[in-house]
């Protein structure tokens, strides 16, 4: 019932339900190479990354001179300069750039999972136990991958960005199936 409901105000969507199979078969076979290949996988990424942080940081300069009596204009010429290095080294260096990445989901899943299992051991609220499984889950994860590097950070983003594209591909693929079910219930 609650299905119904909620996939009943996705007109488009059902329509394309059949582009909604093939991206998340797509999307699944990538993920299964990614995971096949996670050091492959972890350099694309990391690159791809820079890229970003090259173009986003270029954009930002650009916009901070066009918009050259606004007071905040050397904050976005610092953050767009900031972007520009920070992506150009992603790309000339992509494993260093994997490293230090690595190392910063280890730090930031190790802070994450403390402050879960602080916040439900002291606030108590409904279900709190899932919250605390969740904390101590999220915290030996990123003590697993701490005590995996560097060697981790060659294929540890390759392989989680794997899983995510395999995932998001599956959810796909469950939501046209659905659309599809539906349709044929109507």
């Amino acid at each position: 019932m609650a299905t119904g409901v909620a996939v009943s105000g996705m007109e488009g969507v059902r329509k394309a339900r059949g582009w909604l199979l093939g991206l998340g078969i797509v999307l699944i076979l990538v993920g299964t190479l990614a995971l096949g290949a996670a050091v492959f996988a972890t350099i694309a990424s990391v690159i791809f990354f820079g890229w970003l942080l090259l173009v986003a940081g270029a954009i930002e300069v650009g916009y901070a001179f066009s918009q050259p009596k606004w007071g905040g204009l050397i904050l976005h010429v610092v953050n767009g300069v900031l972007g520009v290095v920070a992506g150009f080294i992603l790309v000339l260096h992509p494993a260093a750039g994997a490293l230090t990445l690595t190392l910063l989901m280890a730090m930031f899943f190790m802070i994450a999972g403390l402050f879960r299992i602080v916040t439900a051991l002291l606030m108590r609220y409904p279900h709190w136990g899932w919250v605390l499984l969740n904390g101590l889950i999220t915290f030996a994860l990123g003590v697993l991958i701490w005590r995996q590097m560097p060697g981790a950070a060659l294929w540890i983003i390759g392989m989680f960005v794997g899983i995510d594209l395999i995932f998001v591909g599956w959810s796909w693929v469950m939501l046209a199936l659905a659309l599809r079910t539906e349709r044929g219930q109507a």
